[in-house]
């Protein structure tokens, strides 16, 4: 089991506002079969990525647009399922009225992988249906927007809830190994060790 990043660009649309932001792409799996963490933007990259692997699943760690606009395209184009938390619908629906998502992820639940497994982790906040992927194997852990190098994700717009994303952080990232590597969404990995160093200086209400 490895893991492959896929960068991306394109609009983040929220509250009437759109934002030009580059998201990851990560690959889990090996030479025959990968699930896919958040399929952003493209899903023509995405499928050169992917090769001739076979599409296991396709994960949403959250249902903000520029997480989810290449996820359907790249279902029809390697036969996957999608899969998101039933709390982020709303989300999910604005980008998708007449697509229902394929599977529901839930905390504590496990997410087979060609090699090994993830468990998902519900970290709301940043939205309500957020997820972290853990790969224990992989002493690894996907994070979405939940938690970045440098800090929380964003809230102060709609669906988001700064409080809610602490306390998610808190209890289920910081509960995870210093040595953690922490695959966001966006920009640089990072290290649960590292992230907890700094985080009386950023976690403040």
């Amino acid at each position: 089991m490895r893991v492959e990043r896929v960068v991306t660009s394109g609009i983040f649309s929220l509250d009437g506002e759109d934002f030009e932001v580059d998201n990851n792409i990560w690959l889990v799996g090996d030479d025959e079969a990968v699930v896919v963490i958040d399929a952003a933007h493209s899903a023509e990259v995405i499928a050169g990525a992917v090769g001739d692997r076979r599409v296991e699943l396709i994960v949403c760690t959250h249902g903000h647009n520029d997480h989810i606009n290449a996820a359907a395209e790249l279902a029809e184009r390697v036969g996957a399922p999608i899969a998101i938390h039933p709390a982020d619908a709303e989300l999910w629906a604005a980008v998708y009225p007449d697509r229902a998502p394929d599977q529901e992820l839930a905390d504590g639940a496990t997410v087979d992988v060609p090699g090994g497994s993830l468990t998902v982790l519900h970290t709301p906040g940043h939205s309500p249906g957020g997820v972290s992927l853990h790969a224990a194997a992989l002493r690894t852990v996907f994070s979405g927007d939940t938690l970045f190098n440098g800090g929380p994700g964003a809230t102060g717009r709609s669906f988001s809830d700064r409080p809610t994303l602490l306390r998610s952080i808190e209890e289920k990232l910081f509960s995870l190994p210093d040595e953690t590597v922490v695959h966001t969404g966006h920009g640089d990995s990072t290290t649960i060790g590292a992230e907890r160093a700094i985080w009386d200086t950023t976690s403040a209400p």
